[in-house]
């Protein structure tokens, strides 16, 4: 976009701190980015008595989610970004559809003053890298030798097995493991975790930071749920690392919280 002058106007979601520290790194907002996929999620029954995979669901929510990231990095590509930072994933179930659901990512696309000392900052595909930590993270990373390469996640969508009276009963005021429940929880955040680091590996990527292993109900009952897992898949940018020493900060405020 540009002003009435001819120059050009960015626009960005960062905090004036965040813009700031991006600056200091070395990178120029140019534009905030969106993507967004407006999906029917389809519909699967789990057994009752059984802990699976809606495998059905998990695909849906995969490939929303793809959607949407594809679109925000198209957008930052147009406008010759070498990548995003703070970028936000979002679901909202709308009211005309309960199966219905908008997946929105946004960020904000950067261009860098200068090239890393090797290559490029975009990705080994020539797609601007992705990243959501917040610009405070995003300068220390940069400062200490590392450079972001795409924000990664994994999903799976999990139906926990219901139990029968009888075993239920037998729980009732008693100090005991739900050992069905506990394998449920364990093996759902295991595939999550092994599709997200399986998407890092595609990207050549060192390893992952800011890793967030959520659980999100969304509305398929109490007994089915998604676990999520995200984070900025990094490499390094020189094989010496400078990490600077954290310092103490004294807050000026009047006590108030």
């Amino acid at each position: 976009m540009r002003g009435d002058h001819g120059r050009a106007l960015f626009t960005s979601d960062l905090s004036v701190n965040e813009f700031l520290l991006v600056r200091e790194a070395g990178f120029r907002p140019v534009g905030l980015v969106l993507g967004s996929s407006v999906y029917h999620v389809g519909l699967q029954v789990g057994r009752w008595n059984k802990n699976m995979e809606m495998d059905k669901l998990t695909q849906a929510m995969y490939h929303a989610r793809e959607l949407a990231m594809t679109r925000m990095e198209a957008e930052a590509a147009e406008l010759g970004a070498d990548g995003i930072v703070g970028v936000r994933l979002e679901i909202e179930f709308k009211e005309y559809g309960n199966d219905i659901a908008e997946f929105i990512a946004v960020g904000t696309a950067v261009v860098a003053d200068d090239p890393p000392p090797t290559g490029s900052w975009r990705t080994h595909h020539g797609l601007p890298f992705t990243s959501d930590l917040s610009g405070q993270d995003f300068w220390t990373l940069v400062q200490a030798g590392y450079a972001p390469l795409g924000l990664v996640m994994g999903t799976c969508v999990y139906h926990i097995a219901h139990r029968g009276v009888l075993a239920s009963m037998s729980t009732v005021g008693a100090n005991v493991e739900i050992e069905q429940f506990t394998e449920a929880l364990y093996d759902a955040r295991e595939l999550a975790m092994s599709r997200m680091q399986a998407e890092a590996e595609q990207l050549r990527a060192e390893g992952i930071v800011g890793v967030q292993l959520l659980s999100l109900p969304h509305r398929w009952g109490g007994h089915t749920t998604e676990f999520f897992a995200i984070g900025t898949a990094v490499r390094p940018l020189r094989a010496d690392h400078t990490i600077a020493k954290p310092s103490l900060v004294l807050p000026l405020t009047d006590g108030r919280w």
